[in-house]
């Protein structure tokens, strides 16, 4: 017997807990090597990597750490996984609601924040390793992108985690918050066209993103409910400058159009931005609907009508429902889905056409 089958027997007999020599025996490199692999990557080839991160997952390995930090393998940390460049998490107003709320839902527990960014050029890879390795208790992930495969690859690791937004795989037991998207955008198209427009276009959020998703067929909806045709979609970027660029796209396409309902409040102001640079103004010649509600004032003070998304409250449930995920692992947690609200202000104000 070679000693790569000898271990793999001791495993099988009911040895506790693999090392991280058995690990690097399965994965056919040395001790060295891939304790650098599970620590970063740092200097380690491809194929290395590749082969230790499949031996973790055979032998079900947990680094040493983990199991030495204290006698319950707790860390006393939890991870919020933002797969997004840094800029946009520093200048989104969602993020900061989203940060605010999970540390809410740690106030009184001993546990701490470690909040993990995307970079320009990273995939999901080198996260993933991060969180595989006995570094934190739990994760909550928000923002994420169907490429991501995070519901999938989370659900198979056994570390506790809760999703901030419907995740495109459901099948995997990962609870999340939600809020209802899609009748948030009905309640849009339903508003705007009680107003007296009829020409509506929409700037909708990434299609690789659930909640854009269900915001664009809810607002499809509402049109097709208030026996409207619907009109353009050009999507954006959750962004102001994405938000102009496509409402610059969908006023070219069709500049007839008297309302547009754009997926975040950022992107709403780009929109209002764009029509103002047209010459046209805001609510006399086209409302403007945004999602969010998160208190935006556009130039001159103007209030946005706006699809409230309470995330605050949303981050904090997700915080607790992980707090019950790492003290009862064996609980079944349910989704939890915040109702749609309608905030009426001043950029869908009726006109007399």
């Amino acid at each position: 017997m070679n000693e790569k089958s000898r271990r793999s027997g001791l495993l099988h007999a009911g040895r506790p807990s693999p090392t991280l020599e058995d690990l690097a025996t399965a994965a056919g490199v040395s001790r060295s090597t891939a304790s650098r692999a599970i620590n970063g990557g740092l200097k380690v080839s491809p194929e290395a990597q590749a082969a230790v991160d499949a031996a973790i997952v055979a032998l079900g390995y947990t680094p040493n750490r983990a199991a030495r930090s204290l006698v319950t393998r707790r860390t006393g940390s939890i991870a919020l996984v933002i797969p997004e460049p840094d800029a946009r998490v520093m200048m989104d107003p969602f993020f900061a609601a989203v940060i605010t709320g999970v540390n809410e839902a740690l106030r009184g527990t001993d546990m701490q924040l470690v909040l993990l960014m995307s970079r320009a050029g990273d995939d999901s890879a080198r996260t993933m390793r991060y969180l595989r390795g006995g570094h934190v208790d739990g994760a909550i992930v928000v923002s994420f992108h169907e490429a991501d495969d995070w519901a999938e690859t989370l659900g198979t690791t056994g570390l506790p985690t809760v999703f901030i937004g419907r995740p495109w795989a459901t099948g995997f037991g990962v609870p999340y918050v939600d809020l209802d998207n899609f009748e948030g955008g009905r309640l849009a198209a339903r508003h705007v066209a009680g107003t007296g427009r009829t020409r509506l276009g929409t700037v909708a959020g990434p299609a690789d993103m659930t909640a854009a998703v269900d915001r664009l067929e809810g607002w499809m909806q509402g049109i097709r409910e208030a026996g409207l045709q619907p009109g353009p979609v050009v999507h954006g970027d959750f962004t102001t400058a994405g938000g102009a660029d496509a409402a610059r796209t969908l006023f070219s396409e069709a500049p007839e159009l008297d309302g547009v309902f754009a997926a975040s409040d950022l992107m709403a102001l780009g929109v209002i931005d764009t029509v103002r640079g047209r010459g046209h103004k805001v609510p006399e010649d086209v409302a403007v609907v945004g999602f969010d509600n998160h208190s935006l004032l556009a130039a001159n003070g103007l209030g946005l009508t706006t699809v409230t998304q309470p995330m605050v409250d949303m981050a904090v449930t997700a915080g607790q429902l992980l707090i019950r995920a790492i003290e009862n692992p064996e609980e079944q947690l349910e989704p939890v889905i915040y109702p749609a609200e309608l905030v009426v202000r001043g950029s869908t104000a009726g006109h007399s056409r």
